[in-house]
């Protein structure tokens, strides 16, 4: 309930504050105070008079504006942040893939709960999350039964959140700022996570410009800095060849056959700097493995983890194309013979699904980031000295991939050539791993000192 009964209004009196004549009227509102002021005594009588009118009449009033409903202007303000959000979510929903999908969602978690009046019955904040997560952004067939709890907070967000066009207020705006900059405990939230909610609110706010409920985008208006990010790979998680052979010798060792399996699948994220998804949706087929000489690795499809709630077929992983590339886009990576050798002897102990996927646990199932990321970490633990387990030197399997391509930047391979290979463009290659390239400024100064005598 957005109205209240429960109406008191006091006498008017002088505004002793104020040099001029003016005229206080106040009145109470469910438990909150009111009040206006006015020039003369004879409009603030007028308007006192009103409000008596409508509580003779039984009318409800406001609890945001503490007027009357006959004194309410009826006004269109168009959708309100909650209502479009949902609206936003069911347009994108076909069309983008399952971490698309929760990104999204963890954004507006942060802002449909910030963006809302002071209206009284607001539920517990993780109560409002929530039903946010699990109903109120799901197509419909997704949506289980509302529970009790969550019907009272649902109903709240739909009378307590802004009007879309709020936003165009500054302080509405950099409320919304503030709501993304934090994390759910109230703590600063890392630089990566505000510049991805910050993506997820313009291009909400786009396509409110887009779709004519707004004249502009109110971000524009603005002077906001998000927090700097690296943008570069960090040479000190960068491990050497005896350093993976290293690691990989101790995946062996950890459990019965948990760690045995992932070895060939880490062997991939390094020596083909395969991503985790990639090297998920790697099949036999995909696999050329000549007894001599170089091999090659062509990928078709990945399979990236997600919440059973993101993804089209409500399993963990959904089948997608190759990142940055069209659906039906491969990509060739040529594989030394040690890998050659890595993924021969994986296959002839673990055979491949079906499909032809060779990364599975002994039940069929793929690999969720949890369990190849704890396997990883007692391989840290095994193959490193204390002063490494404690050093960001791989310390997560997706290190190995910048391992990898660093590994193949460092050999003098043409940035074309490791560009391809890895699935990056040519300038975000050289941006990323530019730290991680050596020896580049001994050859320069060798370069340059040859012109200089010229």
């Amino acid at each position: 309930m957005n109205t209240s009964y429960d109406v008191r209004i006091w006498d008017i009196r002088r505004n002793a504050s104020s040099k001029t004549p003016s005229y206080v009227v106040r009145w109470k509102v469910g438990a909150k105070e009111r009040s206006k002021t006015f020039r003369t005594k004879a409009l603030a009588e007028n308007f006192v008079s009103d409000l008596r009118q409508a509580t003779r009449k039984g009318e409800a009033f406001d609890l945001v504006t503490g007027l009357p409903s006959s004194m309410t202007k009826p006004a269109d303000a168009g959708p309100t942040f909650f209502d479009f959000a949902r609206s936003y979510m069911a347009a994108r929903w076909v069309h983008s893939a399952a971490r698309t999908r929760e990104t999204m969602t963890y954004a507006l978690l942060s802002l449909v709960p910030a963006l809302v009046k002071d209206l009284p019955g607001r539920s517990d904040a993780e109560d409002l999350r929530a039903v946010l997560r699990d109903y109120a952004f799901l197509p419909d067939k997704r949506r289980g039964e509302l529970r009790p709890e969550c019907k009272a907070a649902f109903g709240w967000l739909e009378s307590a959140s802004l009007p879309l066009v709020d936003l165009l207020e500054p302080a509405v705006i950099r409320s919304a700022l503030d709501a993304i900059a934090l994390r759910f405990d109230g703590e600063l939230a890392a630089a990566n996570t505000v510049r991805r909610k910050r993506a997820v609110l313009h291009h909400m706010l786009e396509s409110a410009v887009e779709l004519k409920k707004l004249p502009a985008n109110p971000l524009h208006a603005v002077k906001w800095k998000p927090p700097k990010i690296a943008g570069t790979i960090d040479p000190r998680t960068v491990v050497n060849p005896i350093q993976v052979r290293a690691l990989l010798d101790a995946v062996k060792q950890v459990g019965w056959t948990r760690g045995p399996r992932m070895v060939a699948m880490f062997a991939c994220m390094y020596y083909a700097a395969l991503r985790p998804e990639e090297a998920s949706g790697l099949r036999r087929q995909n696999c050329d493995l000549p007894t001599e000489g170089w091999g090659l690795l062509t990928l078709e499809k990945a399979r990236p983890q997600a919440n059973k709630r993101w993804t089209n077929s409500g399993e963990t992983h959904d089948e997608r194309g190759l990142k940055h590339r069209a659906e039906d886009d491969t990509r060739d990576i040529p594989i030394p013979p040690i890998l050659i050798a890595i993924l021969r002897e994986h296959i002839e102990t673990y055979g491949a699904e079906k499909d032809g996927t060779l990364f599975r646990t002994s039940k069929g199932r793929p690999f969720s980031s949890s369990a190849y990321s704890g396997v990883w970490k007692e391989a840290r633990r095994l193959a490193f000295d204390v002063e490494q387990v404690t050093s960001p030197l791989a310390a997560r399997p997706y290190d190995l991939r910048h391992a990898g391509v660093s590994l193949w930047l460092n050999a003098g391979a043409p940035p074309t050539e490791v560009a391809q290979r890895a699935g990056h463009s040519v300038d975000v290659l050289l941006r990323v791993y530019a730290k991680c390239i050596e020896g580049q400024r001994v050859r320069a100064n060798g370069q340059i000192a040859n012109a200089l005598e010229e």
